[in-house]
């Protein structure tokens, strides 16, 4: 599976369309709505969920309205299922389980949840066979397809936005707050907010402790395409690289990138361009053309300072670069691992 396949459904410049068809063949009025299952996360026992009318407005701007906060929550994109996790909000349907389990470990999704197909293309009819009381979705314009042709089944949408370059950061804790929003769970999203703060806060420490000699990095993933490597640089406006710079640390990619998701595009021979700066990379999956291998085997990689020196590294595998707070633990937590060790 390539990497490139397992982005936010946006391309790369990144922003595609989502188009959506209903091609499954479960008829809603005969199955079994599923039921939540209990949460799977260890500190979400005493957690507050608010009561009463719920009104708010989107990242598009559309108003939501919902008799009482969403309990039966089906969602279909994978920083948004795990959003719900960490509000110890277990949804009842979910695009692409294989796929979020495969590349996304911040939070564990529970047994029982539907499967409503791919991202890009989910089995409406079994997703709404599963009863949702909300809809949460990604889109990229506030007159995108999916919010359409998922209005039509009289169920609240929640639209989030898939990226903002601008702020990731902030993006991503507003998406986070719009879930807590929607579901009475602001308390948890207030924990959950301060835990991050704090980690931010614990890493730069640290790695401000440890002094390293370098401090300018270049996040990467890549991928095999006709028999070359292609890369794909994190740039400014990345959240895996903005949350290296708020521990201190310096992205040394300058490159254009598209204005969603902070997203360059180089081949190997451009990596010459960012100096000394330590190399870190997405690990590889099992069945994954390994592009990292191929790396290996190229003489202007080699000759790279990061690599003679030894200064090139590959992040835990399971992290998802796009994520919500939990998957952003995770990534200070391996730049912690490189600069402060």
């Amino acid at each position: 599976m390539s990497l490139r396949s397992t982005a936010p459904l946006a391309g790369a410049a990144l922003i595609l369309p989502l188009v959506l068809a209903g091609c499954g063949t479960t008829d809603p009025s005969t199955a079994a709505p599923a039921a939540p299952t209990e949460a799977a996360s260890g500190d979400c026992a005493d957690v507050t969920t608010a009561t009463g009318p719920v009104s708010l407005t989107d990242s598009f701007g559309r108003t939501v309205e919902l008799d009482q906060p969403a309990e039966r929550v089906a969602v279909l994109e994978w920083q948004q299922t795990e959003d719900l996790l960490s509000l110890c909000v277990n949804p009842v349907a979910v695009a692409d389980v294989e796929g979020y389990t495969t590349w996304n470990n911040a939070e564990e999704l529970p047994e029982g949840v539907t499967d409503v197909g791919t991202r890009g293309e989910p089995n409406l009819d079994a997703l709404y066979a599963t009863d949702p009381d909300l809809v949460i979705i990604e889109a990229y314009t506030p007159d995108d397809e999916i919010i359409a042709k998922l209005e039509a089944y009289d169920v609240p949408v929640l639209a989030t936005k898939g990226g903002d370059a601008a702020d990731p950061i902030e993006n991503m804790f507003a998406t986070f707050d719009l879930i807590a929003q929607a579901t009475g769970r602001t308390e948890r999203a207030e924990s959950v907010t301060e835990e991050f703060e704090q980690h931010v806060a614990d890493g730069a420490a640290q790695i401000a402790e440890a002094d390293p000699e370098h401090t300018d990095f270049v996040y990467f993933d890549g991928s095999v395409d006709g028999g070359n490597v292609a890369l794909r640089p994190f740039g400014q406006g990345s959240l895996i690289g903005e949350l290296g710079e708020e521990l201190g640390l310096t992205n040394a990619w300058t490159g254009e990138v598209d204005p969603a998701y902070g997203l360059g595009q180089s081949d190997i021979e451009g990596m010459t361009e960012v100096g000394s700066a330590t190399l870190l990379r997405t690990g590889t999956k099992e069945g994954e053309t390994d592009w990292a291998t191929e790396l290996t085997k190229n003489d202007v990689w080699a000759g790279l300072p990061a690599v003679a020196e030894d200064r090139s590294h590959a992040f835990p595998e399971h992290i998802w670069t796009f994520g919500g707070p939990r998957s952003a633990e995770k990534v200070i937590d391996a730049y912690v691992d490189v600069f402060a060790k």
